[in-house]
């Protein structure tokens, strides 16, 4: 078992530069181990990119640095700098707290199922009995040298405390090697300290899918809806036991193995006032969970979504984009609109930002089209075509597509099928149109849409909140053009758009939500 030393808060802020990947990067130091190894954070990017390096590798940014950190003794643990600052509310000392708690992970890598995945930030998983009898044979000292002050250090019987769970985990800091990897069931989320208990677990557990009910489902994917009060024990059991210590907290497990991808400042460990939406892809054995995303039952800020995952092996693929479409459907089909918590990490922001740009231009290409896009072509015999009678097309519709077995959704629509947008035009949208048809020397005649609409109108029309749909547009450049306080907004601004944002079809299918 190998020791570590923790880096004093205030020699953290002395600069070392690496070389990674052929670039100098401006590191902290967080860490020490005897081995020279060294867990470093690199200046400007997110701490998911810490990690442990050779200290050999490191050379000081500037001479001044080299010689705080010789001349600095460094402190005791107990020295006033853990301790509260009496100016401090107890709101920014819990903060600061849990940035101390939170700064390194607990865990190396994460053995899910067929994957050994690379873990992104702490996760407060309570020590198990061996590891408390473990922790207290580390040279100088015993558990309680990791101990945060005022909280109590974590036990199997105290799963459910907050505070425990929080300081659960600190002890595993010094973890290297074959110990620093967590062994989690992929079907029932059961978490194991060793590979051997996970072998013996993953022959015995028989669960083929996630509790609660489906609300979407096409093709092999679906969601999955699981109450966090009703569902908090799972159903499952082993074929060799069905004894209450095997009964799993399926919610409460799904939150800890979450929070290895999710830096969020706290983590609810009484999953009763929330709902998880879990994504899966069924093969002929059993479903896999792709990701899930959590929101509470009753939100008096109407957010729609508390966090949102999906598992590092099954990223880039749409499926981050599939559940933030659902959770705006769920928004929509409950008539509120709806927004996701703040604050956004950089990658939520990012994936946000994405589909409120997409929603805006799907919804400005059917505003600003004489035609609806699936309609490119209206042919009338003896009298000029009636434009009030080409109407988008129905659920009906969608529903009677043939399908074919391709595709990452499971079905491939036929070519000459439609696509059932949730923002099609209602009345209340077509009222702010004007179709304008002016006559050609030629004998035909030319046909434009002019709309003058509010930015709330805007954003009511596709279920957006006002200042998101603001923030969007003013990132995407449309915002750009104004004169006299109106903007601006032609056709050919919202194809530029589309093509720089690769603005893409909708991933969700409204036809196969099974919403009641």
């Amino acid at each position: 078992m190998t020791e570590s030393t923790s880096i004093p808060a205030r020699l953290q802020n002395t600069s070392y530069i690496v070389n990674k990947n052929g670039v100098d990067q401006l590191v902290n130091i967080l860490q020490r181990r005897p081995d020279g190894q060294v867990y470093v954070h690199y200046d400007g990017f997110d701490k998911r990119l810490d990690e442990w390096i050779p200290g050999a590798s490191l050379k000081p940014a500037n001479e001044s640095a080299r010689k705080m950190r010789t001349d600095t003794p460094s402190p005791t643990p107990t020295e006033p700098e853990t301790q509260p600052d009496p100016l401090m509310t107890e709101e920014e000392f819990d903060i600061k707290h849990h940035k101390q708690i939170t700064a390194q992970r607990n865990f190396d890598k994460v053995n899910f199922g067929q994957w050994r995945i690379k873990t992104w930030y702490f996760s407060p998983y309570p020590l198990t009995d061996s590891e408390l009898e473990d922790s207290t044979g580390l040279p100088g000292g015993s558990a309680s040298t990791s101990k945060i002050p005022g909280v109590n250090r974590a036990t199997v019987r105290s799963h459910g405390r907050t505070s425990d769970l929080l300081a659960g985990g600190l002890t595993r800091s010094h973890l290297s090697g074959e110990k620093s990897i967590l062994w989690v069931c992929d079907r029932c989320f059961k978490y194991m300290a060793e590979g051997a208990a996970w072998e013996m677990h993953i022959k015995q557990c028989d669960r083929r899918h996630p509790p609660g009910r489906k609300v979407y489902q096409r093709g092999a994917h679906i969601i999955w809806e699981v109450d966090g009060a009703k569902d908090k024990v799972s159903t499952s059991r082993c074929s060799r036991s069905n004894t209450y210590k095997d009964l799993q907290l399926y919610c409460q497990n799904l939150s800890l193995f979450g929070k290895l991808f999710i830096d969020v400042k706290t983590l609810f460990f009484d999953c009763d006032n929330f709902l998880f939406y879990i994504l899966t892809d069924a093969d002929s054995q059993r479903d896999h969970v792709l990701g899930f995303f959590s929101k509470e039952k009753i939100s008096y800020d109407d957010y729609n979504l508390a966090c949102i995952i999906v598992l590092p092996p099954y990223q880039r693929k749409g499926y981050g984009m599939l559940m933030i479409e659902f959770s705006y459907e769920v928004s929509r089909r409950a008539g509120k609109i709806g927004t996701p918590e703040r604050p956004l990490s950089d990658l939520g922001l990012r994936s946000y930002l994405t589909y409120w740009v997409a929603t805006l231009i799907r919804f400005f290409r059917r505003l600003l089209s004489v035609l609806p896009p699936d309609r490119p072509t209206v042919t009338s015999s003896g009298r000029l075509p009636d434009l009030t009678g080409v109407l988008p097309p129905t659920l009906e519709d969608a529903n009677s597509r043939k399908k074919r077995a391709k595709g990452w959704d499971g079905e491939t629509p036929d070519s000459n099928s439609t696509f059932t947008s949730p923002n099609g035009l209602d009345d209340t949208v077509a009222a702010m149109r004007t179709v304008l048809t002016i006559s050609n020397p030629d004998g035909s005649a030319t046909s434009h849409v002019v709309v003058q609409s509010t930015l709330a109108e805007i954003a009511s029309a596709t279920n957006l909140r006002i200042e998101d749909a603001a923030f969007a547009l003013n990132e995407c450049g449309l915002l750009g053009s104004t004169l006299e306080g109106v903007v601006g907004i032609t056709r050919e601004m919202v194809e530029a758009v589309a093509k720089e944002r690769n603005v893409k079809r909708m991933c969700l299918d409204p036809a196969h939500v099974m919403l009641t």
